[in-house]
């Protein structure tokens, strides 16, 4: 009897009232979606009533009755801590939608504007002999350019890069490698017409004519800080006991750096090299002091002023013509494309190389 009077008179466990909260009301999944339709239709109303023809400021009031509407709801349903951590999770999605806008809006308006013109004809015919106020023309001879100056930046910068991020990360120790990390970092912020410039004072000390080289080496200076970089932190990421583990084996630590160590960072190598040659394939500045453009196919990127995509583009829109401002649009379509097959490739290198995981 003192037994069962003993376990009736235990209290309940604390985590009953717990487990009755989480029995209680909460909202359906399609909430933040009807949340996110009411502030849209109260922002708009509300944006048309007071006259507004911003449709930027529609956006911007939606996204506020959206979040209001979703924090009154929730508190009034559920709990005051849900209600905030809808809130936080309706700010995230403002951001994030805020941030694609641009984007879409970027692709929808090139697309649409590039794809009159842009056909095999424009991709295998130069500008030699079509005036620029007139249709016709293509960019073969700006593609031809951008491939050769962008491949000589990326076979310049690629192994300098690689092999000072190995110092950096291998070898690095002292003073030596505290200046090159500050001269990197220094570097990683030069905008590219002071790499032109540079550049340029070099090529009138030498009496050195324009050609795709001289792109080609200010392009190099603007990728070899972001190839540092990336690949700096993708050997970082490299287990330490890999290392530890090649080195009791007796192999030589320059061994163990290209056999154990470049393999297993290989996918995040590839990534950053990739995205360092997407970031230069846009530059403009360099182009114009360094290159000079030309109307003409010219394939030997060591002689001769060469042309290439953004300059192109920046070509045609000067002129001011209908069928320049369709040419600009259809350059720029195609360097959006190769910009993206990069990030393609890139992606699918290191999901490729990337270390096998599991059994």
């Amino acid at each position: 009897m003192s037994q069962t009077a003993t376990k009736d008179s235990i209290p309940a466990p604390a985590s009953a009232p717990a487990a009755a909260r989480l029995t209680g009301r909460s909202l359906p999944r399609w909430a933040p979606a009807g949340f996110a339709a009411a502030g849209i239709a109260l922002g708009c109303g509300l944006g048309a009533a007071a006259g507004w023809h911003s449709k930027v400021q529609w956006a911007l009031l939606s996204a506020l009755f959206f979040m209001v509407i979703s924090y009154a709801v929730t508190s009034a349903v559920e709990n005051r801590r849900q209600a905030r951590d809808k809130v936080a999770t309706s700010i995230v999605w403002v951001c994030f939608v805020l941030a694609v806008i641009p984007l879409f809006s970027l692709i929808w308006v090139t697309v649409s504007r590039g794809i009159k013109v842009l056909d095999g004809y424009f991709l295998t015919h130069s500008m030699a002999g079509v005036p620029g106020f007139e249709a016709g023309g293509g960019v073969y001879h700006a593609l031809v350019g951008t491939l050769q100056q962008v491949g000589l930046a990326a076979l310049i910068s690629v192994p300098v890069g690689l092999l000072t991020a190995i110092y950096l990360v291998e070898y690095g120790r002292g003073a030596l490698a505290k200046a090159v990390t500050f001269f990197v970092d220094v570097m990683t912020g030069i905008p590219s017409i002071v790499a032109g410039l540079f550049l340029l004072s070099i090529m009138l000390m030498f009496e050195l004519q324009p050609s795709g080289l001289m792109g080609a080496l200010a392009l190099a200076i603007l990728m070899l800080p972001v190839v540092v970089r990336s690949t700096e932190e993708m050997l970082k990421l490299v287990p330490n006991e890999l290392r530890e583990a090649s080195l009791a084996l007796g192999v030589p630590k320059w061994r163990t750096i290209l056999k154990v160590v470049v393999p297993t960072a290989l996918g995040g190598i590839t990534t950053g090299v990739m995205l360092a040659v997407a970031r230069i394939a846009g530059e403009t500045a360099p182009i114009m002091l360094l290159v000079f453009g030309s109307q003409l196919i010219n394939t030997n990127p060591f002689e001769g002023a060469q042309s290439s995509l953004p300059f192109y583009i920046w070509e045609q829109y000067r002129v001011g013509s209908e069928a320049s401002y369709d040419r600009a649009w259809a350059a720029a379509l195609v360097l959006i494309a190769f910009v993206m097959l990069l990030n393609l490739v890139a992606r699918g290198i290191a999901r490729w190389k990337a270390p096998k995981t599991g059994r």
